[in-house]
């Protein structure tokens, strides 16, 4: 049990919406196994106040915090300095407070990328569809294309999505769009043996699904970065489609985060389990 004091180092997350995430969960833990005193909570964000938020780290000392939808891209021009990778994606998820210099990192590419791995799935050669054009879809096309994949960009607004293409064009040639409601886009999908859902489609129960169920076939391997089983990969577990969902990549991310924040090497397996049993 974590216990508060006037020493304790505050750590959050900030987003809208946010009291769904299960980040307090492993990091809590974490800390109370290295017994480390500090604690992470949620803080829900409005997007008109995220300036002030983004101020109040400052003000109130918090140590670190985690950024997730809709700020991933906003938060940028606040923060006095970003890592090379956050600046050639274009988004950060997590802050480093040095003594009021607010430093910008993302570690949501390199998390995903760890649990295609864990589960036995190697990035290079693979086409892949990433559905969405926001600051994880970044990540994760940077982090797909950076290990040797062919990826595709789709996005309900594909204005969106071509410039996303465009900005990653110097990174790898190996990327293009496509609009998946365009003919001869189910040709192309079928080919594809990863989709990645990045868009929000799932957090409600009652949410479309990102791509028509009738474009997906035994032959791929769906993944959501939502961390729990969302309409589409119901639909895809229901066909007899391997199904991965967001809990590794979360799972991952905060590690890579966590070891930014203090230096130390947190229980990964401990931290693990908080997700499994939430």
């Amino acid at each position: 049990m974590i216990k508060i004091d006037a020493n304790t180092d505050i750590y959050c997350i900030l987003g809208f919406p946010v009291r769904h995430s299960k980040s307090p969960l492993m990091h809590n833990k974490a800390f109370e196994i290295l017994g480390v005193n500090a604690c992470y909570v949620a803080f829900e964000v409005r997007p008109e106040d995220l300036t002030d938020a983004i101020k109040s780290i400052r003000a109130l000392g918090i140590k670190g915090a985690n950024i997730t939808i809709p700020f991933k891209e906003d938060v940028i021009p606040l923060l006095d300095s970003i890592s090379d990778e956050a600046r050639d994606i274009g988004a950060v998820n997590t802050i480093k407070n040095d003594d009021g210099i607010l430093r910008g990192f993302n570690t949501d590419g390199v998390g995903f990328i760890a649990s295609l791995k864990e589960n036995l799935i190697n990035p290079k050669g693979l086409k892949v569809l990433v559905l969405g054009a926001g600051g994880a879809s970044r990540a994760i096309v940077y982090s797909l294309i950076k290990e040797g994949a062919h990826v595709y960009i789709s996005n309900r607004t594909m204005q969106k999505a071509i410039l996303l293409c465009n900005q990653m064009r110097q990174f790898s040639t190996s990327i293009q769009t496509l609009d998946i409601n365009d003919t001869g886009a189910r040709d192309t999908i079928s080919d594809v043996s990863l989709i990645v859902n990045t868009t929000s489609l799932g957090l409600k129960p009652d949410d479309l699904l990102p791509i028509p169920i009738t474009y997906l076939n035994k032959q791929h391997i769906v993944c959501d970065i939502i961390y729990k089983k969302t309409p589409l990969l119901k639909e895809a577990s229901r066909l007899g489609i391997k199904t991965i969902d967001g809990s590794g990549m979360l799972l991952h991310q905060g590690v890579i985060a966590f070891e930014i924040w203090t230096g130390l090497q947190p229980p990964v397996d401990e931290m693990r389990k908080q997700l499994e049993i939430s």
